[in-house]
């Protein structure tokens, strides 16, 4: 462990596109406490604790996650655009205003053209998934 006490969480072993990794800092005395408890068998590992925490904290707030969920439209979960779906949208004369909890993700064969053509807005709590040179494109419309 380095000695600013960084800690990084992720799933043991995420199938791709499973997890995100995240990084925190915590203090010495949060740190021991925590190697006390994995020490004393009620954790298998650091990440089994932090991971254990967030899950409580998110359970115990669920009522308004799914409220603001409901009020602001937001997809939940895992959404995937394939080129075959901005096509089709762009086809209908439709652009898509994109809002997701969770996942969103742009095919890899999807255009930077494609994706200016069709994708108006994007707004992602979580991940965007999507080629350097789509993100790149979409940079002013990502929210």
């Amino acid at each position: 462990m380095s000695a600013n006490n960084n800690i990084v969480a992720t799933e043991a072993k995420p199938k791709a596109g499973d997890s995100e990794k995240i990084t925190i800092n915590l203090g010495p005395v949060d740190l021991g406490q925590i190697d006390l408890l994995v020490q004393e068998g009620f954790y298998s590992n650091r990440t089994d604790l932090i991971r254990t925490a967030i899950r409580n904290q998110l359970q115990s707030h669920g009522e308004v996650i799914r409220q603001t969920v409901a009020r602001k439209s937001l997809v939940l979960g895992l959404q995937h655009y394939s080129r075959a779906d901005l096509e089709a949208a762009q086809a209908a004369g439709q652009v898509l205003h994109i809002q997701v909890l969770g996942l969103a993700s742009i095919a890899a064969d999807v255009t930077p053209e494609l994706a200016v053509a069709t994708i108006a807005s994007i707004s992602v709590l979580g991940a965007l998934h999507a080629t350097p040179a789509v993100k790149a494109a979409l940079a002013g419309r990502i929210h």
